[in-house]
């Protein structure tokens, strides 16, 4: 194993270690009734939200989106709401609406308040060039949501 193997999968390792990976591989894991995924580890259960450039460019946006990208892209939101659910123990919910041709809206949604709004488009491409862009997104609007949810806390009661 060369020093650069190692250096990444130290990287990966600390990443997986954030509360919104957790957050990610408990929303998969849940999702999973039969069990397929049970002696997975927690990096081969993300590693399909790592797309690169190249391969997104192989993927067509001609066809619709693959039943598996889009359960990939709602439990990616579902899991920033269950972070925002830890933080501020707000029951938060999940819309992902999305068109046969890939484009829609995502939204995560506390009583009336939207906490996270994203829209959506070339959905059949959906994923992030690394691990640590895919982490960084997820707390990005994770800690959004969060703070929208802990300044109109009053809204998210009605």
């Amino acid at each position: 194993m060369s020093a650069t193997e190692i250096t990444t999968s130290t990287i990966v390792t600390e990443l997986l270690e954030s509360d919104f990976a957790k957050a990610l591989v408990q929303q998969i894991r849940v999702n999973d009734p039969y069990g397929t995924y049970r002696h997975w580890s927690d990096e081969l259960l993300l590693k399909p939200f790592v797309v690169s450039r190249a391969q997104k460019r192989e993927i067509s946006v001609d066809g619709d989106v693959d039943p598996t990208t889009k359960g990939r892209i709602l439990v990616f939101y579902r899991a920033i709401a269950a972070r925002i659910e830890q933080q501020t123990g707000q029951l938060s919910q999940v819309v992902v609406d999305l068109s046969h041709e890939g484009f829609g809206w995502a939204l995560i949604f506390s009583g009336r308040l939207l906490l996270v709004v994203r829209t959506l488009r070339d959905a059949q491409r959906f994923g992030f060039d690394s691990f640590e862009k895919l982490i960084a997104e997820g707390d990005k609007l994770a800690n959004m949501g969060i703070e929208m949810a802990t300044r109109y806390s009053d809204v998210c009661k009605l």
